[in-house]
């Protein structure tokens, strides 16, 4: 059985090392997307994992491809054709100046697809869990109506949907994403989000939060994730609790509701490598963790550790091994040389 995720990947490009990109006349090529990092997440983890989009057919819809195929992933549902490649820009942030993204995506093949161009029923195959996030229906078009039909099959196949709600406000208003994650919400039995994507999108917020100092209420999300809960009815919600020191340093846990209970993860200092894609290796974590039918408790700790790590590494795949990932959740943390 395996695990398909849809929506779209992107080229990414970043400076050399700190350097902002008006400094920069080179830029480090890698490709990246909420839902194929989890992908490459789950396959690095050893659980089969599809990726379902729509890239250009040529040499960089191939290496996109092909970047995803070198850890595993299954492409065989991609579908070829369209105008181009959505582009990401990050200018990596150090001390107190934020990392910035820039996108360059606008009429990407994806963003353009037609619905019917994805025949779910066969997408489906031997596949028991589907992933998006709301980043794929705020790219316009039919993708919010695709992911629906998607969402419609998995029910009627019995296949366990989650859904990470990744507000982007460079994509669509707040008013637009509540409409339509509203309609979506009812078929996900497992909701993923962070500490502002409650808030954005459904006005639920944590009280006696303040994420800008990084202030964060234990028992305000736990009231979020109830009120997410008894709103959808999830199976489960799982969020992401970043406490912002700079931009270098963060503390990072998490949390897990399910069946009326909370279990929070313990709490990790990080020195950060680069933090795009952490949230995605979180879900990757835990969907991996939610299959392999861990307690609630080890569910949250091996998300929040697999994530930890992805924190350390460049780029925004996750790559790492369930052994690396265990070491770290049984105290392993002081990042001595392996010999």
């Amino acid at each position: 059985m395996k695990t398909v995720c849809f929506g779209e990947i992107m080229l990414r490009l970043d400076p050399q090392g700190y350097k902002r990109i008006r400094q920069s006349d080179t830029f480090n090529v890698s490709y990246a997307g909420g839902e194929a990092n989890v992908a490459v997440s789950l396959a690095n983890l050893g659980m089969k994992a599809s990726f379902v989009s729509k890239l250009p057919d040529n040499e960089i819809g191939k290496s996109a491809i092909g970047a995803l195929a070198r850890y595993g992933v299954d492409v065989s549902d991609i579908v070829t054709g369209g105008p181009r490649i959505g582009i990401y820009f990050v200018e990596k942030g150090a001390s107190q100046r934020p990392s910035k993204v820039i996108y360059d995506r606008a009429n990407s093949s994806i963003a353009l697809a037609e619905k019917c161009e994805f025949d779910w029923e066969t997408i489906f195959r031997d596949c028991n869990w589907f992933h998006f996030t709301g980043i794929t229906p705020a790219l316009g078009g039919q993708m919010a109506e695709a992911c629906r039909e998607a969402c419609i099959t998995a029910r009627k196949q019995g296949i366990t949907v989650s859904c990470d709600l990744n507000y982007r406000n460079k994509l669509w208003s707040r008013e637009k994403a509540r409409e339509v994650m509203s309609s979506l919400m009812p078929y996900v039995d497992v909701c993923i989000a962070n500490e502002e994507d409650a808030a954005d999108v459904f006005g639920i917020r944590a009280e006696g939060t303040d994420i800008d100092s990084g202030k964060l209420n234990r028992d305000g999300y736990v009231s979020v994730a109830r009120q997410l809960t008894d709103m959808f009815h999830f199976q489960a919600v799982a969020v992401t609790l970043r406490s912002s020191i700079s931009a270098n340093d963060n503390k990072w846990a998490g949390m897990l509701y399910k069946d009326e209970k909370a279990y929070f993860s313990k709490e990790y200092a990080i020195h950060i490598v680069d933090r795009v894609g952490g949230g995605d290796s979180f879900g990757g974590g835990l969907i991996y963790s939610l299959q392999n039918n861990f307690t609630p408790q080890k569910s949250i700790e091996f998300a929040v550790a697999a994530s930890c790590l992805k924190h350390s590494i460049e780029n925004d795949f996750n790559i790492v091994t369930v052994d690396e990932v265990e070491a770290l959740l049984n105290g392993n943390a002081s990042g001595r040389v392996q010999r």
